[in-house]
């Protein structure tokens, strides 16, 4: 239990403690792609701390816009108890698997909509509705990952996911749904080229413009952490190599797995447009049905 308590700290800290320093060098490669000096890598934490200082306007009177800023965040931060961060097992494994991590970040999201909803202004309303049709188009590529990989290690629990994959090597379903999820994971963080639902350009923030102070600080922290998570589901469950049996080892090949996809994501986002909202659907409805390629294969053991 002590060991559960310490891993679970240590996800916390990794997930909510590094997370603002992993946005600060994204935004420092934004800045050199730019050919711009750019912010330092710390100021994250700085907007964070303002933000937290602000006094708490309240945009509307309905008791959610105040409730449902804190609902995003604390989903967010119980759904990186149910992810291993290179120790293989994550603290709260015997308590929850793959499905409730799922159903975990989808509360976090729609707190996050509805939080936009209750603001009533129109831009907002726009950018619920397009975070929504992201959200039933997205989604289904994580979960049906995640299906795969169950049925590989005959477990929903992530650690034994890890464990299978580890030992068992690369697999035809495993590829498949690795190079699909991969492919996902810009939408599945918000970057470009599909910050659709914010779109500042467009929708002048869209999901955020009604937000302020403590309310948008906790809102943009959730924001850096699930990029943490999602990096991390990438880097220990469908590449969890290389493992050297060290914890502290282990953690740190892990956190530099995570910074190299983070610095992907950040270059992905510094060089691309933003897609159109149908474009963005086509892009995954396409990526949902060669990821069902990955379940037949699994099912038949390849």
């Amino acid at each position: 239990m002590t060991f559960a308590i310490g891993i679970g700290l240590l996800n916390l800290f990794i997930v909510l403690g590094l997370s603002p320093l992993f946005e600060g060098v994204a935004r420092k490669l934004r800045a050199m792609v730019h050919s711009r000096i750019g912010p330092p890598l710390i100021q994250p934490y700085y907007d964070l701390l303002k933000l937290l200082g602000k006094e708490d306007i309240q945009s509307s009177s309905n008791y959610l816009a105040r409730l449902a800023p804190w609902v995003c965040f604390t989903a967010v931060a119980t759904a990186a108890l149910f992810v291993p961060l290179g120790t293989g097992q994550a603290p709260f494994g015997a308590f929850g698997d793959a499905i409730v991590f799922v159903y975990i970040m989808a509360l976090a999201a729609a707190a996050l909509m509805l939080t936009a909803a209750v603001s009533e202004n129109p831009f907002a309303s726009v950018g619920v509705s397009r975070e929504m049709m992201l959200q039933l188009t997205v989604e289904p590529v994580l979960v049906v990952a995640f299906v795969v990989a169950a049925i590989n290690a005959h477990s929903f629990g992530m650690g034994d996911m890890v464990t299978w994959y580890r030992f068992h090597g690369l697999s035809i379903s495993m590829s498949i749904v690795t190079i699909v999820l991969f492919l996902a994971l810009q939408a599945q963080v918000g970057k470009l080229p599909f910050d659709i639902a914010e779109a500042e350009s467009e929708i002048a923030g869209g999901l955020f413009i009604e937000q302020s102070g403590p309310k948008y600080a906790l809102l943009r922290w959730a924001m850096m952490a699930k990029q943490i998570i999602f990096a991390s589901i990438f880097a220990q469950v469908f590449i969890p190599w290389p493992k050297t049996g060290n914890l502290a080892w282990d953690i740190l090949i892990h956190l530099a797995k995570v910074l190299g996809l983070v610095i992907v994501i950040g270059l992905i986002d510094a060089v691309n447009p933003r897609l159109r909202i149908d474009q963005a659907i086509k892009y995954y409805l396409t990526l949902v049905f060669f990821s069902l390629g990955g379940i037949a294969f699994a099912i038949i053991g390849a």
